[in-house]
């Protein structure tokens, strides 16, 4: 019996040795090391699609089996990225037959040694159906914040009528045939709009996160320099990466010329396009919303100025309910003095000020941001101040721009 009992406590002492053993091998394979940081997609560039318009198309000799080389840039960096593109608004194909990501070098030229092909599932080329969007494949690339990237596109067949982004105040470069890795592209015809690509999103550490400004004309750079990056979200984004706090946010632009909240205008309205542009954009954490003026200035009268401020407060209520509940702060901007410009009458006025007083006082967004103090005259507060709108008594000039972006409290997007 003595013999068992000591074997018995061998056998204890040994089990006991060996999951010590266990342990310190499994500590010593595992928990010495670093553990891996989580990443996500954040959306770092982004361009509302839409229809474009006749007068704006590509110019001779067009898209078909020619190549185009559209340039941007883009809020916070990365070491990997993958890029959009959109055919929503066509009713035919558009096959793109290969394409490439590169720093911009300016104007058409690029860095060649930054140059990646971009592909989709493999595959070099692909062709967009009528009525989608697509994204490439994640690529490695050195993206720095606000960098100048290009993005050439070699098509093949495209539509007779077009997805972009026609506000881009950036010039784009056609070339007649296949000139994809073309350092530079002279004698290319030029044109000032986007077409087919609609964002960049990257991978990023988890307290990464972006701010989408759903917005019109103002947000979408009308009076801001062509080529110049100097709409007020560029101001705001530039602003972001400076602050210690906020370097991790990235700003999408979501504005489109002519929109409307409470039906199409130009581009889908904003309650329409609210899916594709807010919740469906990776890593946002913040909406702006900062539209309303267009549908406010086509009232032909009183009582209908008034039904558009009441359907305004509704939409804009809505959207804050869609947004709280995918987790989305919400700030909203009141709308800025319009006086002496061709939108204003008494009526208008008045329903413009019954709109800033609810986004100011109702307690349903998350913050307000105060555009029409910000921007208004002093010594006639129905007007923009002097020097900050471009001659129209309605859209921001180059330094109206910069003090709109400037003006937003950067703590609003500390809580990350």
């Amino acid at each position: 019996m003595l013999l068992n009992h000591f074997t018995t406590r061998n056998k204890k002492l040994f089990t006991a040795i060996s999951l010590l053993g266990v342990a310190i091998l499994t500590y010593l394979f595992t928990g010495c090391q670093q553990p891996q940081s989580k990443t996500i997609w954040v959306g770092t560039w982004n361009t509302a699609p839409q229809l474009v318009e006749p007068h704006n198309m590509p110019p001779e000799p067009g898209l078909t089996n020619n190549t185009l080389r559209q340039w941007l840039r883009v809020s916070i960096g990365s070491d990997s990225l993958r890029v959009r593109f959109s055919n929503e608004f066509s009713t035919s194909p558009v096959t793109l037959k290969a394409l490439q990501i590169a720093a911009s070098a300016g104007g058409s030229a690029i860095d060649p040694a930054t140059a990646k092909e971009l592909k989709f599932n493999n595959n070099t080329g692909v062709t967009m159906q009528p009525g989608t969007a697509i994204a490439s494949d994640p690529v490695a690339f050195d993206l720095k914040p606000r960098m100048d990237v290009a993005i050439t596109i070699a098509f093949g067949e495209t539509s007779p009528d077009v997805t972009g982004h026609p506000g881009s105040r950036t010039t784009s470069y056609i070339m007649k045939g296949s000139h994809l890795s073309d350092v530079d592209f002279e004698g290319a015809t030029k044109t000032d709009h986007w077409y087919v690509i609609n964002g960049i999103d990257v991978r990023t550490p988890e307290n990464a996160a972006a701010v989408t400004i759903l917005g019109n004309s103002i947000t979408d750079g009308r009076g801001s320099g062509t080529n110049k990056q100097n709409r007020w979200p560029d101001i705001l984004s530039e602003k972001l990466l400076e602050n210690p706090a906020t370097k991790n946010v990235a700003v999408l632009n979501q504005g489109i010329g002519g929109n409307c909240v409470l039906r199409q205008c130009l581009g889908s309205s904003a309650l329409n396009r609210f899916e594709r542009d807010v919740l469906k954009q990776h890593g946002v954490k913040w909406l702006i919303i900062y539209e309303g003026i267009n549908d406010l200035g086509q009232t032909p009268d009183s009582a209908s100025a008034i039904q558009i401020a009441n359907d305004l407060i509704a939409a804009y209520n809505t959207m804050i309910d869609k947004a709280h509940a995918n987790n989305i702060n919400v700030y909203g901007a009141t709308l800025m003095p319009f006086g002496k410009s061709f939108y204003y009458t008494d009526f208008r006025e008045t329903s413009r000020k019954a709109v800033n007083e609810w986004i100011r006082t109702s307690g349903r967004f998350d913050a307000v941001i105060d555009f029409d103090k910000t921007m208004q005259n002093p010594d006639d507060p129905l007007c923009m101040s002097e020097g900050s709108h471009d001659g129209d008594y309605l859209h921001p000039s180059e330094e109206g721009h910069r003090i709109m972006g400037e003006s937003v409290d950067l703590s609003l997007f500390e809580s990350n």
